[in-house]
């Protein structure tokens, strides 16, 4: 495209800056990860808006420069000679090499930053230990010595959820948090700790929801599932006086004290 004049250039660049407009507002408004209903979940959103902004703008810098080609540079009718040999553009391979390293060094800085953030420990936290096991899941409460098979929390409280299986590989995702993160089977072993067992997040909006397994699991992994109730204080506090205590011996994760030796039994909650 050496012979592209600048007022050509400046066209084209207008035309894929238009393009970039009309598709960032189209996808964004698209609601891709559903309702927000905890405090980490909305910087993700701005973080997937923000990805699908400098998606549309590679996407219609390299649509408008490639039907630009197509339709300048096209063989005229009955020409059926050799293509004109060209040895490139020096200074185009630097910008749009240097361009997309801008673009993904960006992406993996604010990537980390809003990571770390939705990570950060809050000072008012609560532990529950969370175990998975082929196709159910369980709930402690070391703080109130109870066990459950639903997941109550008080909301506007950050949870630190400690994370084992008993058996394979499962998923904790309750997808209006914004939070997904394996459970990896020993992760509460002596001797495990490269294994990151912990995801933090805070429930704000009160409502019942689900928390899914998003691992295959096995032939029963469709149908594991578990409420997840996110209440007032009050209502937590009074729902936490009438659940089962948490057996001797049969702790889920270290967060409890114990390590995850038990299985599932009657004692737990039905």
């Amino acid at each position: 495209m050496k012979d592209m004049t600048r007022a050509t250039a400046l066209k084209l660049l207008g035309v894929a800056v238009l393009m970039t407009i009309v598709i960032s507002v189209v996808m964004v408004n698209i609601n891709w990860l559903g309702m927000d209903g905890s405090t980490e979940k909305g910087p993700i959103i701005t973080l997937l808006n923000v990805m699908i902004v400098l998606s549309a703008a590679v996407f219609s810098v390299v649509l408008t420069a490639m039907i630009y080609a197509i339709w300048k540079y096209r063989a005229k009718p009955g020409d059926e000679g050799d293509g004109e040999p060209i040895h490139g553009n020096t200074r185009l391979e630097i910008i749009w090499t240097a361009i997309p390293t801008v673009i993904v060094l960006f992406a993996g800085i604010y990537s980390t930053i809003i990571l770390n953030d939705i990570e950060a420990e809050a000072s008012n936290q609560m532990e529950v230990d969370v175990t998975a096991q082929q196709y159910a899941w369980r709930f402690d409460y070391p703080e109130q010595g109870v066990t459950s098979n639903e997941l109550h929390v008080p909301s506007g409280t950050q949870l630190e959820l400690h994370l084992n299986s008993l058996d394979v590989i499962h998923s904790f995702w309750v997808p209006e948090w914004g939070i997904k993160r394996d459970l990896v089977p020993g992760s509460d072993l002596p001797g495990s700790d490269e294994i990151d067992n912990v995801v933090r997040v805070t429930p704000d909006v009160e409502g019942t929801y689900s928390v899914v397994c998003t691992e295959l699991c096995g032939w029963g992994h469709a149908t594991m599932r578990a409420a997840a109730v996110v209440e007032s204080q009050q209502d937590f506090d009074a729902w936490a006086k009438d659940q089962p205590k948490i057996p001797d011996g049969n702790v889920s994760t270290g967060a409890a004290g114990g390590h995850g030796a038990g299985v599932y039994s009657d004692q737990v909650s039905k």
